[in-house]
């Protein structure tokens, strides 16, 4: 991709999520966010049909980063602590950014999506053995997905009252003592 349409994307997604901070995604224009990013509306239409179109594209590309940050290629199937920790250190240097995602009244897109990666993802790695060997998976994937993604956005949505540090450590005991995780 060209660079100087990675910079305007860049820039358009910016000024949607700090305008997203300070409003509800119903009352924000096309003109508001051209006019934030410092571009032509023109330049947002040449990347994308809507307001709509802007903020999927966005979320996608947030979700991505978040995977490719935190689940590096060659890591492994099963998550390790390591990996979790690495999550929600991304987390914290990028909170202006998920934490806006997750609070604005009008974009439950964000969560739903993040949700459904999670699920896949523990429908890929669930094996269903000693305490868990009689559960139906389904129901244990939607209950460990609901629960890590609500642990998270807590944490995000309380400002992050504790370390990343504390809180991988308390998850990681509460999925080994599940067997969600193997040991």
């Amino acid at each position: 991709m060209d660079k100087r349409i990675k910079k305007s994307k860049k820039a358009i997604e910016e000024a949607l999520i700090s305008l997203m901070a300070e409003n509800d995604f119903e009352d924000i224009t096309i003109n508001s966010i051209a006019e934030r990013a410092d571009v032509n509306r023109g330049t947002i239409y040449l990347h994308y049909k809507d307001k709509f179109d802007l903020l999927e594209q966005c979320v996608e590309r947030k979700i991505q980063e978040l995977l490719t940050f935190c689940l590096p290629e060659g890591s492994g199937s099963y998550p390790s602590k390591t990996l979790l920790l690495r999550t929600f250190k991304y987390l914290e240097e990028y909170s202006f950014t998920y934490h806006t995602l997750l609070i604005n009244e009008g974009v439950p897109t964000f969560r739903n999506k993040l949700l459904n990666v999670m699920k896949e993802g523990m429908r890929e790695q669930l094996k269903l053995n000693g305490m868990n060997q009689n559960m139906n998976k389904e129901i244990l994937i939607q209950f460990w997905s609901s629960a890590i993604i609500g642990a998270i956005e807590w944490w995000i949505m309380q400002s992050m009252p504790y370390p990343a540090e504390e809180i991988t450590e308390q998850l990681w005991i509460i999925l080994e003592r599940n067997q969600i995780i193997p040991k």
